[in-house]
Parts: structure tokens; C-alpha cells; sequence
């Protein structure tokens, strides 16, 4: 119904902003000033450490300096609760102690038919869940119990299962009242002209309930038990309830989450109950399909920075690329997405079950922003090895960056491609050959080197560098040093102080530096193959064949035994020096933002920020392979 501008702006004035918020919210004693009616709190928008979410009493208004969002009390509860205008209305106005006005009678029947909507998907969603647990339901059960999900998480998400039949779920809403008309508007039947009699839209199907943000069921998935279904999964119909593309699977319950944790974003519902089930509820899914912009709206609605989690296959890395191109134009400050891609071959089902949740939880830690993504698809599995394919990747670079519509994070983007070229391609040094005054340098002809003829990272490479030491997965950077160091033992002689020191994210791979560090001490001499013979005789020999078999795949022959040890310790330099960068920033930034979260200070905060930079351009470096990217263009001397 329509609501008069006055009966509106008497609720606001009879109901301070605080009182409602306060509801939500705890505020911050220090930077709260009651008696001014200036509060402060965390965001519970999206989830946050140091209050940044303000609300102002004498305005009527909020606004979080955190993610951006801002409004009044309608808006307060139609986006954090999901509530309709009429519903809120309604809320604040009790609370507030303001009579409503008589209802209009037409928007009180169109209401009232929304209701019964829902009263009837309820009642199909009871018809489902005892189907799945009586005997029609056994075939289902074990396919679930067969996937692993208890008892327990099949109540928790209300699974059911559809009968195969035309008229099972139909017939039994008919028992109960319910009309032809609605069974339709619901979309539970399959009818229209060249239907004589309407059935059942799913049938043979484990079902999944898909509830809107304030937990009612609006829609089903269904997904086929029958290997030859002409489709696996299957959505409702768009209804008056219910537009696929407006939805994310779970979204209720993961908002409630990712107060404290941000949002992750899965390609399917069994992912999403996977994980919850292994303590992960922060999850959503999108129905189906392909990201739409209404569902990043709703996902930046949970927090500021997303994280969309693709399965480890040529499908998922294109669906990352797809995601990508739809977010750029609608990035603004503090609302991105962070991509994380799984292992090749596996989903997080996959992972969960082979490698446990903190397979899965790496995985996550390790998401590349949005700008290292967009870098990866124009340079991967591509040379440039000429002056015009240099330009075209620096235009195509440009081209991205213009699309972006805030012109704040545009020219921040269009700097940061520039940087990434510039380090992509490398500098003349003085007096060194350059093609071309102030372009792009390169080394001399015939010694191939990070300009000249530079090849870019493979797709398989750089999903294996997207994913962090994740189930006993080994970084390519930290495998490729200590094949190095063992196919080359002077230089744990010539590096050993740095080496020491040296963060190592996979617990193999300490195993076996300790391993390497042993057998020197009881080989001066640096003799390759008897070092290499302690270590393939001790616990860290499968560390170092799987390193080094890691290392062949990926073609980084510098840290080879048949390279040349000159080309070897070039980039064995340029690898530790990476890796060492990457260990003292993650240091800093970690005390940098307690820093920050102890003091918000204006110079905290710039401190933080020029930290993050500097990270920044080291994964930036570190996602091109810099140390051992390059072939080598010899083989050692005999």
C-alpha cells in the first residue's frame, strides 16, 4: 500500500535511527558520542574489525565508510533483513507507537496472495522432505549418504525428494485446498495451451528448497537420480515468488555468517551443503547459471570483498573470466571480489572430502583480487615476443581499466596495469641493448631473458599458482627453490643464512630443507649425487620427487640438474628474493592493520595501504613465476 509522506516522516521522528540500528548492533564507547546522538559501530553489512558504520540521530541517517551503504530506517530493514516497504513500515511503526493507516484494499489482496504462495510452497516442501524418508525416498537416501551429507545436514537444508510421477505432488495438494491457479503461479505444475492436463514440473528428483533472504521458500532445484535425465539439475520456473537470477542459494543463512567471515560464492548446491556441513556456513550459490549483477549486488550486500570460488577445471577458470568481466564496470572503493580456484580436477566437495577443511580454507586464503585476474587472462599461455604483441596486450590492458565506472578505481587500475607491464617487460638498464629508445627493454638476441620473447604463464600454470600449499599442495616458487638446491648444492653454501630464514608454506618442504641441510653438513664437497642419494633415501625423498616432478610440469628449468649453474643462481637469486619479500610483507601487514585496528589514525591507515602496495606488486611478480619463469638457454658444462 501507499504510505502518506507524512505518516512516514512521523515515524522517523518519533523513532531515533540509534534505537533501531541498536537493535543490530553494539556500539563503540569510545567513538560513540551519545549526547550528541553521533554512534558508532561494525558493519552490519559486511563483516569488519574497527567500527566504520556511523548513524546520526539528528539526520535520521546511517552510512558505513567501510562497503559504502547508507539510508534511512526503511532502508535499514529492506536491506539487512530483506524486508519488504509495507513490512518495514509496519515494524517501525510499532515500534515507534504510530497507529497504521486502514490497508488498502487491493495491495492487501495482492499481499495476501503472496502469502498463499508461500503457504503452498511450504506445504510442497513437507510433500518433498517426507518423500525423502519414506520408502519412494531410498534411492535418494543413498545417493546422499553415498556423497557423504549425515541426517543431520539433510534436515538442516530440508532435502526432499520428488516420486517419479505425473501427479504425485500435485494430487496431494489438491487434498489440501490448494487451487489449480496456485499450483501454477507457484510453478510446481508443468501446463498451458498445448498441455490438456497440468504435472508435475519435477519428478524423480532429490530436492532442494531455495529460500528467499528471509528464509521462506520461494523455488526448488531438483537434481536427477536417472543418468539419462535430459538435465542433472533443474530450477523452478520464474513466478511471482521467484526470478532465478535475483537469488543465491543459502543467502539467509550465509549473511548471518558473514558478519564475522566474508561470503563465499560455490557453483553448486551440493557444494554449499558440503561445506556448511564441514563448518563453513558463510557459502551461497548461484542457481544454475552464470553470476548475474543482481547477485553481486547481493553478495556485496554480505561483505565488501567476496570471495567467488570456481571448481579446478577449464569450465571453472572460464567461469572466472565471465565473473570478471561482469564485476569491473561496477567495482567502486571498498567493493571488489577476491577469486580463488580450486585444484584442477576437484570441486570443494572433492577437497573437503580428500584433503579436510583446511585444504579448503587455504584455498580461500589464497584469492587473488580482481586486477591479478584480469592480468592472468590477457598474458596466459601467450609470448610477446615482438614490439606489436607487447602494444596489443597494452591496449587490451587499457581497454579494461576504461570500463571500470568509478574514476577513482579506474585510474588506479589503469596504473596498476602500467606497473604490471612495465615489470611484465622489464627496463633498459644503461648501457644495455634496447630495441627502441624509452620502450619496452629487452637483452640482447640470442640470450633469452624476462623481455625478450617473454612467455607468459600457462592456465594450468597459473591456477596451480593460484592455489597456496592446500592439501599437501606444494607452491611452484617454494618446490622449484629446493629442487634447486638440491640439484645445485653450492648454493646452500653461498645462501645458507638467507635459506635458513626463508618462510616455507609447505610442511614437506621444510621436512626437506632440514633434510638438505643434514646431508651438506656431511658432504662439503657438494657432490650432487650423493647429496641427492641421503635424501632419496630418507622421509624427504617423496617431498623432493614430488617438487621436482612439480617443477618439470611447469618447465622451470633453471632449478634443474641440467642447467647451467650460472643460469641457476640467477634465478635461484630472483626466487628467494621473492620469497622472502612476500614472508617480511605478510609480517607487516599484519602488524600494520592491528596497528590500525588499535588506533585509526590517518597514518596508520596510510601506512596499511602503502604495505598492501608493496604486497601487491610481489604477487603481482609472484604470479608471473618471475624467478623461474624463464627457460634457461643452457645446459651445464660437462
Amino acid at each position: 500500500m501507499r504510505f502518506s509522506n507524512d505518516f512516514l516522516d512521523e515515524i522517523r521522528d518519533r523513532l531515533p535511527i540509534s534505537r533501531l540500528v541498536g537493535t543490530r548492533v553494539t556500539f563503540d564507547k569510545r567513538k560513540t558520542n551519545a549526547a550528541r546522538g553521533d554512534y558508532w559501530a561494525c558493519c552490519p553489512f559486511h563483516g569488519e574489525k574497527t567500527p566504520s558504520f556511523h548513524c546520526e540521530d539528528r539526520k535520521g541517517r546511517y552510512h558505513c565508510f567501510g562497503c559504502g551503504v547508507s539510508g534511512d530506517h526503511f532502508r535499514f530493514l529492506t536491506e539487512l533483513e530483506g524486508l519488504s516497504f509495507p513490512e518495514a513500515v509496519e515494524r517501525l511503526a510499532d515500534m515507534a507507537g504510530v497507529p497504521m493507516p486502514a490497508h488498502d484494499p487491493e495491495s492487501e489482496r495482492k499481499e495476501k496472495e503472496r502469502a498463499s504462495l508461500t503457504d503452498v510452497m511450504e506445504m510442497a516442501r513437507h510433500f518433498f522432505q517426507d518423500c525423502l524418508q519414506g520408502p519412494q525416498g531410498a534411492e535418494a537416501r543413498a545417493y546422499l549418504r553415498g556423497r557423504g551429507i549425515t541426517s543431520a545436514t539433510q534436515q538442516l537444508f530440508r532435502l526432499g525428494f520428488a516420486p517419479d510421477s505425473r501427479n504425485a505432488l500435485k494430487e496431494h495438494l489438491a487434498t489440501r485446498g490448494v487451487t489449480k491457479e496456485q499450483m501454477e503461479a507457484c510453478g510446481l505444475v508443468r501446463h498451458g495451451p498445448d498441455i490438456p492436463v497440468s504435472y508435475d514440473w519435477f519428478r524423480g528428483r532429490i530436492m532442494f528448497p531455495i529460500e528467499d533472504a528471509r528464509g521462506r521458500v520461494i523455488a526448488f532445484g531438483g537434481r536427477a537420480l536417472a543418468p539419462d535425465a535430459l538435465a542433472k539439475y533443474m530450477n523452478s520456473p520464474d513466478t511471482e515468488l521467484f526470478h532465478k537470477g535475483s537469488v543465491l542459494y543459502n543467502q539467509a543463512a550465509a549473511r548471518k555468517a558473514a558478519r564475522e567471515r566474508t561470503v563465499i560464492a560455490v557453483e553448486g548446491y551440493m557444494d554449499v551443503i558440503a561445506l556448511a556441513q564441514a563448518g563453513i556456513e558463510n557459502v551461497v550459490a548461484p542457481l544454475g547459471t552464470a553470476l548475474t549483477e543482481r547477485q553481486l549486488e547481493l553478495l556485496w550486500r554480505m561483505a565488501d570483498e567476496p570471495v567467488l570460488c570456481f571448481d579446478g577445471d577449464e569450465a571453472g577458470l572460464r567461469a572466472a573470466w565471465r565473473a570478471a568481466d561482469l564485476a569491473l564496470p561496477l567495482v567502486q572503493p571498498g567493493r571488489s571480489l577476491g577469486f580463488a580456484l580450486l585444484p584442477e580436477g576437484k570441486d570443494p566437495d572433492d577437497l573437503l572430502r580428500e584433503a579436510g577443511r583446511d585444504a579448503f580454507d587455504a584455498v580461500v586464503a589464497a584469492a587473488r583480487p580482481l586486477a591479478d585476474i584480469l592480468w592472468m587472462r590477457e598474458t596466459a599461455g601467450r609470448t610477446f615476443d615482438t614490439p606489436e604483441r607487447r602494444a596489443e596486450l597494452e591496449q587490451s590492458l587499457k581497454s579494461l581499466a576504461s570500463r571500470i565506472r568509478d574514476e577513482s578505481v579506474r585510474r588506479h587500475y589503469a596504473q596498476d596495469m602500467r606497473e604490471r607491464v612495465q615489470n611484465f617487460f622489464g627496463t633498459p638498464r644503461e648501457g644495455a641493448w634496447s630495441g627502441r629508445r624509452g620502450g619496452f627493454g629487452s637483452r640482447p638476441p640470442g640470450r633469452p631473458g624476462i623481455a625478450a620473447g617473454r612467455l607468459a604463464v600457462s592456465e594450468s600454470l597459473a591456477r596451480s599458482a593460484l592455489v597456496k600449499s592446500a592439501g599437501g599442495i606444494m607452491p611452484l616458487r617454494e618446490a622449484a627453490i629446493m629442487v634447486a638446491l638440491a640439484n645445485h648444492p653450492v648454493l646452500i653454501d653461498e645462501f645458507f643464512d638467507s635459506v635458513e630464514k626463508m618462510p616455507l608454506e609447505s610442511a614437506d618442504l621444510r621436512k626437506l630443507r632440514t633434510a638438505l641441510f643434514d646431508a651438506i653438513a656431511h658432504n662439503p664437497g657438494h657432490d650432487r649425487d650423493a647429496l641427492r642419494e641421503v635424501i632419496e633415501a630418507s622421509e624427504a625423498g617423496e617431498a623432493l620427487e614430488r617438487a621436482e616432478a612439480l617443477v618439470r610440469r611447469a618447465r622451470q628449468w633453471p632449478a634443474l640438474a641440467e642447467a647451467a649453474l650460472e643460469d641457476a643462481r640467477e634465478a635461484f637469486q630472483q626466487a628467494l628474493h621473492l620469497q622472502l619479500s612476500a614472508g617480511f610483507l605478510h609480517k607487516e601487514l599484519k602488524a600494520a592493520e592491528q596497528a590500525l585496528a588499535n588506533e585509526p589514525t590517518e597514518e596508520n591507515y596510510r601506512h596499511l595501504v602503502e604495505i598492501q602496495a608493496q604486497l601487491r606488486n610481489v604477487q603481482a611478480t609472484e604470479a608471473l613465476i618471475e624467478g623461474f619463469g624463464l627457460l634457461s638457454g643452457r645446459a651445464e658444462r660437462s
